[in-house]
């Protein structure tokens, strides 16, 4: 490229207007091709050779397909302005594209102003350019970023082809060793025939060779009969030869036919003695061969005989294992029915114990109600002697007045009266009747010192002695303060704190017991003890339902014991450090922590943690001085469930709930989560190992309960601090650039989301501490309550599934008017139509708040809730003609509707110029609605959806984007969040 580039000629200031058209038609091919548009026409636009039309005209005219087209366009659109079109031009190639300004002029490109022809003011010229060379640092950082990351993808693409090509010749190896153990399987498959076909040859030939041997038996076994008989024979002839030779001798003269028999036998016996030796001999064979038969034979039997022994000891050894199996079966049996009997007996046991328990919870119960009537009935009978003592009193007084201005001095120099008052009295000497304190036996002389140190300041008496008429009244005045705590709060007499009466109130009773005579200045000077708290029941153990209620020394209470849990589960005490006052109260792992109560400052706080998260707790816990009152109920099961899922690391903590991010917050190091405005989190654990100032939390799929990715994210009030300082670096923005303001609210739009606590004054993330002055200060001071605001990073959300199509509602309201009958045209829409009410009607549904608008002031036509339930009842989508007041009305019915902001820029709005027109709108009407409209929507108390104004070019493809819109937002979850106003 370098060798295409034009000889440096004349300066351009000196060139005219032909030849700078003439040295740019020389490079228009090359410009078409390599410049973009949008990039050069801000600069052209301040240089004042584009305007505004022209601007929509390059960019927005659809005969305009690609990028050269358009930059053919404006090449045309600049030479209708002579010379400063082209020196413009030119000098956007200097800034923007260097390469292609030398190749067209032969200058080497310079940012000094002696190189710009004057249609930029220098100060203007300087700031362009300082924007430029910004979004060029960007651009190019963007790059460098887009390159780290291509480079990372790059790695781990050549790693995991690396994996892949060793999982390759993994399996290319497999594949080999597959087809030498086929080719072995096969060869070892043919021997395996091959020896099969053998041994059924063997097996045939063994057969024949049977036969063949019982066919020789059978000859031989006729043989043996054939010799066996010659034998016979042989020695019957023997036998009558030797009878005949004795014969002979005995007869001298032997008979001629004896000898002829004779000689015939001897014949015989020749030709038995003269065989064949050919038939010897294969007679000699076969016997042989008849032997060998015999012996295989044999040997084979006796093979078969000691198969047959271990057969036997096998069986034998079987039948041994089914005895023993048989018994132990049995055995079995017998344990299993002996357990059943057992557990039977034993749930049978756990049901009466459970009956007793309960008969012993209302006895307890009816105990307490007894003695809770008891303890009113003692104090009405108390409250009538002191009525009855205060009339002895004053009569006592009008008999004798020194005695009466003595009693007033002693009123006017302190609290106590002298024993000596009272001794003239006709009040009969006789012991009082007083309320015994329950006292923990583990710490008896502890509370035996707390008593006697409460002694001087509590007005009620412990002593057995009768009291004095000044102790009574101030009595009188305890109980009366007392009843007046009761009608607050009626479970008062199970409280473990007494309010003393304040300052105010007891100057009150002062003046209303004191002397007639006495005047008011010494009323006012008299000296007055401030409001404290005190102990009723020191060291105390109550139990209220099943709720255990233990009173002890809370000094570093998070090092007396450990705790674990949620607001999912609940918090519960883990370990108890051994010789701490928890440990000798009796406190053991295993209980919730229902509310702790201190005291502090001189007032007595209360904190719930009943549903508090483990965050909350911990520093609830970490907040006790000194005696605290510990409210416990036992659950060891729900306890050791929640122990058994850390050991399965099922979950990390008890906590469990959702939240909106109402500010943007990038990813960092240690597995920070980036999470943007509007962004639903599930916050899993508020205690994260090795975390401070951290939640840890999961994103939620849009559309169901499943947690995509996790890490961690600030807490609470680490992004409250992040939430302030990105606001303030918003607006020193805002001051620094006015010409930018608008890009600047924008983008404080995107990144932070301004929600306060308003009225509520609690925040609902954060555990409630209460004392006994909050209903007063409530009453007394709610302007100031109310004008504390108080920003708000995470917003307390719930979801909300809608079985059936939720309703439309389009904004800004002026473009919403026009597109609800569209949209009500389609299938699956309909438009809600106003109803006209009787005066009856309408002040019944307005009171009710079923109205969601009024069509005109004063009329009795309106919207009603009644007409929107009609139409989702028919399975269809209802289209809302209606503003943003209507929606808090409808969540109220757990209506929840999609909402539509379509945002509006003047562009947008001239896109809409006709259609505003014929429903006798402007587009100033327009974009003043829609700047009114779009701050109210981060007020709601839900999402919505915000349709960009660079994304449809008219109104038909504005309503095809709708549609989809509608169809994707009828499937997601609907987060709701507690309405603080």
């Amino acid at each position: 490229m370098a060798g295409e580039c034009v000889p440096e000629g004349r300066d351009l200031k000196e060139m005219g207007e032909e030849e700078l058209w003439e040295l740019i038609n020389d490079n228009r091919h090359r410009i078409s091709l390599g410049v973009r548009p949008g990039v050069l026409i801000p600069y052209l636009r301040q240089a004042r050779v584009l305007t505004e039309v022209d601007e929509d005209e390059i960019l927005s005219c659809h005969n305009l397909t690609n990028r050269s087209m358009r930059t053919s366009h404006m090449l045309d659109l600049l030479r209708t302005q002579g010379r400063n079109g082209a020196m413009a031009l030119l000098e956007s190639f200097m800034i923007h594209y260097p390469t292609l300004y030398t190749q067209v002029t032969g200058h080497k490109p310079s940012t000094e102003p002696s190189r710009f022809s004057g249609l930029i003011k220098y100060s203007e010229l300087t700031e362009y350019l300082i924007r430029a060379v910004t979004g060029m640092q960007k651009e190019l950082q963007e790059a460098r970023c887009e390159a780290n990351r291509m480079t990372t993808r790059c790695a781990s693409l050549e790693s995991e082809i690396t994996q892949v090509m060793e999982q390759e010749e993994k399996s290319r190896c497999l594949l080999s060793e597959n087809e030498r153990i086929r080719r072995l399987f096969c060869s070892l498959q043919h021997e395996v025939t091959k020896l099969k076909d053998e041994k059924c040859d063997l097996y045939m030939r063994y057969t024949a060779a049977i036969e063949e041997k019982s066919v020789v038996n059978m000859h031989l076994h006729d043989l043996n009969l054939q010799v066996y008989q010659l034998q016979t024979e042989l020695q019957k002839a023997q036998m009558e030869n030797e009878f005949q030779k004795r014969r002979s001798l005995r007869c001298v003269s032997p008979a001629p036919q004896l000898q002829e028999e004779v000689r015939s036998l001897r014949c015989q016996l020749v030709k038995a003695e003269k065989l064949d030796p050919a038939h010897k001999d294969i007679l000699a064979h076969d016997l042989a061969e008849a032997i060998h038969s015999q012996v295989e034979l044999a040997e084979q039997l006796r093979c078969y005989r000691a198969e047959n022994e271990q057969l036997l000891r096998d069986k034998q050894e079987l039948l041994d294992q089914k005895e023993c199996l048989s018994l132990q079966v049995q055995q079995l049996t017998l344990d299993c029915n002996m357990h059943q009997q057992k557990s039977t007996v034993i749930h049978n046991q756990i049901r009466a114990l459970q009956a007793e328990r309960d008969q012993a919870y209302l006895s307890r119960d009816e105990a307490q109600s007894l003695i809770a009537c008891s303890l009113a009935e003692k104090d009405t009978l108390r409250c009538q002697l002191v009525e009855l003592q205060n009339k002895v009193f004053s009569l006592q007084v009008k008999g004798n007045p020194r005695e009466e201005l003595q009693s007033s001095h002693e009123e006017q120099v302190g609290w106590e009266i002298p024993r000596s008052s009272c001794e003239g009295s006709s009040i009969p000497n006789r012991r009082r009747l007083c309320r015994s304190d329950a006292i923990n036996p583990m710490s008896l002389s502890s509370s035996i010192s707390e008593c006697e140190d409460t002694l001087a300041s509590s007005v009620r008496s412990r002593n057995v002695e009768p009291p004095s008429p000044e102790s009574l009244r101030r009595r009188d005045d305890a109980l009366y303060a007392d009843d007046s705590l009761e009608k607050v709060d009626t479970d008062s007499f199970l409280d473990d704190f007494v309010f003393l009466p304040s300052v105010g109130t007891e100057d009150k009773q002062t003046l209303k017991l004191s002397a007639p005579g006495t005047s008011i200045d010494d009323r006012m000077t008299r000296t007055s003890v401030p409001p404290f708290l005190v102990r009723s029941r020191p060291k105390a153990m109550r139990i209220n339902g099943r709720v255990l209620s233990i009173s002890f020394q809370g000094e570093a209470l998070l090092s007396q014991l450990k705790v674990v849990g949620g607001n999912k589960s609940g918090v519960f005490v883990h370990q108890v450090t051994e010789g701490s006052a928890a440990h000798s109260v009796g406190i053991s792992p295993g209980g919730q922590i229902v509310e702790v109560k201190y005291q502090q400052n001189q007032k007595a706080l209360r904190m719930v943690l009943e549903d508090s998260t483990l965050e909350e707790a911990m520093w609830a816990l970490g907040q006790v001085t000194g005696i605290c009152h510990l409210s416990l109920r036992p659950r060891q099961d729900d306890y050791e469930a929640l122990l058994k899922q850390f050991q399965k690391s099922v979950t990390s903590s008890g906590d469990s709930f959702y939240v909106r991010v109402n500010m943007s917050h990038p990813a960092g190091t240690n597995g920070t989560l980036a999470v943007s405005c509007n962004d639903i989190l599930h916050v899993t654990n508020t205690q994260p190992n090795g975390g401070k100032d951290l939640w840890y939390a999961s994103e939620v799929h849009p559309c169901q309960l499943v947690d995509l990715q996790s890490g961690t994210v600030p807490n609470y009030y680490r992004a409250q601090r992040l939430l302030i300082r990105a606001i303030e670096d918003i607006n020193f923005q805002t001051k620094m650039s006015q010409k930018a303001g608008g890009v600047v609210t924008q983008s404080k739009q995107e990144v932070v989301r301004i929600v306060s606590m308003g009225r509520q004054g609690r925040n609902p993330l954060w555990v409630s501490v209460e004392d006994e002055n909050t209903m007063t200060m409530e009453s007394g001071d709610t302007s100031a309550a109310r004008s504390c605001v108080t920003l708000m990073p995470y917003s307390l959300v719930t979801p909300h599934f809608p079985p059936i199509c939720r309703p439309i509602l389009l904004l800004p309201t002026v473009l919403g008017r026009m597109l609800d009958k569209k949209l009500a045209s389609w299938q699956g829409f309909q438009l809600c139509e106003p109803e006209t009410l009787s005066p009856s009607d309408h002040a019944a549904q307005l009171q009710k708040s079923e109205i969601l608008e009024e069509c005109e002031q004063g009329s009795n036509c309106c919207y009603t809730l009644q007409n929107v339930e009609k139409i989702m009842k028919k399975g269809i989508h209802c289209v809302l003609p209606l503003g943003l007041d209507c929606i808090r009305r409808l969540h109220r019915a757990k209506i929840f509707p999609i909402i539509i902001f379509i945002s509006q820029t003047a562009r947008s709005a001239r896109k809409l110029r006709s259609k505003l027109h014929r429903h006798s709108q402007f587009e100033e009407q327009l974009l003043v609605c829609s700047t009114s409209e779009e701050p109210l929507l981060d007020k709601l108390p839900c999402l919505y959806h915000r349709v960009a104004p660079d994304s449809w070019c008219d109104q038909a493809s504005l309503l095809t984007s709708m549609r989809t819109i509608i169809w994707e937002e009828q499937k997601k979850i609907v987060w709701v969040e507690p309405d603080l106003w």
